[in-house]
Order: structure tokens, then C-alpha cells, then sequence
């Protein structure tokens, strides 16, 4: 997978296309991630006690990894990513800028 854990990405379809967020999850095998502040759920709970109010709390939802795009932290647009292999390292590049990821 080409999209990590505290990476920036854009996403790129749904209600909050445009918008940029972290990656707070990564699910590998089902080939989704959790961006912090997008593809938000809003979840009813109910009054534990008596007198207590009711609330509304809103989670973040897995989005498909093919949805969102890795922004670049050297040029600050969003790119595709490639690799490049350093002695027997695999390190991510952009494919905009030749930059390290």
C-alpha cells in the first residue's frame, strides 16, 4: 500500500471531495482508510441515566484507499507515488517532484 499511517491526502470523490485530511487507520486486506475529519457518521446515543441528555457524536467512516491521493510534503500537491529502491530499501517518491516521501 502506497498510503500510510499520518500521511496527508486529498480526497478525491464523495461529499467531502477536494478536502485534505490525516490518515489516522490503515485496513490493508479491505484496501480502506479512516481520514480524520472526513467521510463523517453521525451516531444517535441514548441517555445512560435518567436526566441525562441524549447526544449526537460523529465518527469518522473507512473510505476507499482508491478515493483519496497522497499529497506531496515537498511541492504540496497531489500526487501519484512510485518507489525507488536504495541499496536494499524501498522508499516512496512522487512522481510530480522526483521527491522523497
Amino acid at each position: 500500500m502506497k498510503i500510510k499511517k499520518n500521511d496527508l491526502v486529498k480526497m478525491l470523490a464523495g461529499k467531502d471531495s477536494g478536502k485534505t485530511g490525516k490518515v489516522l487507520r490503515v485496513f490493508p486486506t479491505e484496501k480502506k482508510v479512516v481520514v480524520d475529519g472526513l467521510n463523517m457518521l453521525k451516531k444517535h446515543n441514548k441517555p445512560k441515566r435518567e436526566g441525562e441528555k441524549g447526544q449526537r457524536v460523529e465518527i469518522p467512516r473507512m473510505v476507499d484507499i482508491s478515493n483519496t491521493m497522497l499529497v506531496c510534503p515537498k511541492c504540496g500537491k497531489a500526487a501519484r507515488i512510485g518507489y525507488k529502491t536504495e541499496g536494499d530499501k524501498k522508499i516512496r517518491v512522487c512522481k510530480k517532484c522526483k521527491a522523497e516521501v
